[in-house]
């Protein structure tokens, strides 16, 4: 019998799994012929409504297939675990991207599962459900003493999951969530010495919004906007804007029928624009109720920028620099995440460096693992870059799988000191990459179709000249007409061109289908 959820004994069972898991990791880094077993749930663990504002979402569970890379290691397992079937062909895919390995050694070393679950649990929600499945899990891992589980973000779900399996789970406790949420990001950001924007966390309801845009107003009567943010919003869309405009009598337009601050905003609260499309306010308030949030200043700026620091923290303790990226945002007022560009700007990218370093620091003192991201507004004032910190993303997120699988494809080596990647030949190498390449002229193509295009054009991924793209969501491409992907190429320049020409020959290739 397993200990109940959430209860005590689970939670002391949990941390002596973990006890283990630096073992594991010093065994690993040392010795690439070391057995071992990864086990990779990617569950999307956040929540369902904030989910569902994202195009076909269940897929973003293939993101993390870059994990079939470590297949390269010769005694290395992968379990993978899905909501659903993933297409044979798209296996396939990512298993030729293997050099060096026989993909039919690799193929004996993969476990894939699956839910037969479309539904919008989350998928370790849907493995507890299933105990046979757990136990299948189970017997897939050849020794769990040299095993661990890993997922895209955690919750107590996955902490249940890891005592159920057995194995520690090498991510952040669930037990220090509210570090990674939009207030928890505020007061780590404030213990770190960054810069951070004008604003206030642990907002309730709307009147405490109400409250923290007239007091963020008053102290600066020159502001135009601001940013109302849930605790919990995913990829920018749990955001609205409040414009300053109109007369109200704080403004001296009183004589002239104007309102109290507070009341006129209190009046406005509805009208606020929202990232996410269709949201309207009973509901985002409904949900800002239940999950609280901040109210922030919105940087502004005439050359502004959105750099991320990607970090980590190791089974030791250990803070680090993973690498630096330039974000491509979208959406009504440039808050949505849909891609970036690595390296970061060289005009500022080590401070980014420096700067992420220092929140990872407070981070690794606090008891946080594994992989998260510090985002940051960056504005140019008389030549000079200030960095204001935005957020953490407590979690593997969208620069994650497309700087992993550069690494894997090239068993290269990130360079604090210039901010570069260097591949095992010796060359630099950059990318862009995009999780919404979307177009409705692209449904219907199917993970076969692509693979053709991708051949016949010469978009594939070449070892030998470590250039080309290397597409993820394949699956959502024939429901959604959505996919993802990561161009790699030599200079910055060469990794646009080839995501501009991979865009240009899929909308050729599908208006004349």
């Amino acid at each position: 019998m397993y200990p109940a959820p959430n209860s005590p004994e689970e939670r002391a069972a949990f941390q002596k799994l973990q006890a283990h898991l630096p073992d594991v990791f010093r065994r690993v880094t040392t010795d690439r012929r070391q057995p071992q077993t990864v086990v990779v749930v990617p569950s999307l663990s956040l929540d369902p409504q904030e989910l569902a504002k994202v195009t076909g979402v269940h897929h973003y569970e293939e993101r993390m297939l870059y994990m079939l890379m470590l297949l390269r290691r010769p005694r290395t397992r992968v379990v993978f675990v899905t909501s659903q079937a993933i297409d044979p062909i798209i296996i396939d895919y990512f298993l030729h991207l293997l050099s060096g390995v026989p993909s039919s050694h690799a193929r004996e070393r993969l476990f894939l599962y699956h839910c037969s679950d479309a539904s919008k649990l989350s998928l370790s929600q849907k493995v507890l459900a299933r105990p046979r499945l757990v136990e299948r899990i189970r017997s897939s891992i050849a020794d769990a003493a040299n095993a661990h589980l890993v997922c895209f973000n955690t919750s107590p779900a996955e902490r249940t999951l890891a005592v159920q399996l057995g194995i520690p789970l090498y991510a952040n406790d669930p037990d220090l969530y509210d570090l990674g949420t939009k207030s928890g990001c505020r007061k780590v950001f404030r213990e770190a010495g960054v810069l951070f924007p004008d604003g206030f966390e642990d907002l309730r309801d709307g009147n405490d919004i109400t409250e923290a845009l007239a007091r963020l107003k008053e102290s600066q009567p020159e502001m135009r906007r601001a940013v109302v943010k849930l605790n919990d919003g995913f990829s920018g869309e749990g955001n609205a804007l409040f414009y300053f405009e109109g007369p109200y009598a704080g403004d001296g337009a009183g004589a002239r029928g104007g309102t109290d601050l507070r009341s006129w905003i209190a009046d406005r609260l509805p009208h606020l624009r929202f990232e996410a499309p269709g949201e309207h306010w009973e509901r985002y308030h409904a949900k800002f109720q239940e999950m609280q949030g901040v109210v922030e200043a919105f940087v502004e700026g005439e050359i502004k920028r959105s750099p991320s620091s990607q970090n980590r923290v190791n089974a030791v303790g250990e803070a680090m620099v993973i690498s630096t990226h330039d974000q491509v945002l979208g959406g009504p007022s440039g808050q949505v995440f849909l891609g970036c560009t690595f390296p970061a700007d060289d005009a500022y990218r080590t401070d980014i460096q420096r700067y992420g370093l220092d929140v990872a620091r407070v981070l690794a003192q606090k008891g946080v693992l594994g992989r998260f991201a510090t985002d940051f507004v960056s504005v140019q004032e008389n030549g000079v870059w200030k960095h204001h910190a935005i957020e953490v993303n407590l979690r593997k997120g969208g620069t994650t799988h497309p700087f992993l699988t550069l690494r894997f494809l090239t068993d290269g080596t990130y360079d604090a000191d210039t901010g570069l990647f260097h591949s095992q030949s010796g060359r630099e190498k950059y990318y862009y990459a995009s999780d919404s390449v979307h177009s409705d002229h692209y449904k219907g193509i199917g993970p076969a179709d692509l693979v053709d295009i991708a051949v016949n054009e010469e978009l594939h991924f070449h070892s030998t000249t470590e250039r080309g793209v290397v597409f993820h969501l394949i699956g959502a491409l024939s429901e959604f007409g959505k996919l993802g992907m990561v161009c790699i190429g030599d200079n910055p320049r060469q990794a646009e061109f080839l995501y501009r020409k991979t865009r240009g020959v899929l909308d050729s290739v599908t208006r004349k289908g």
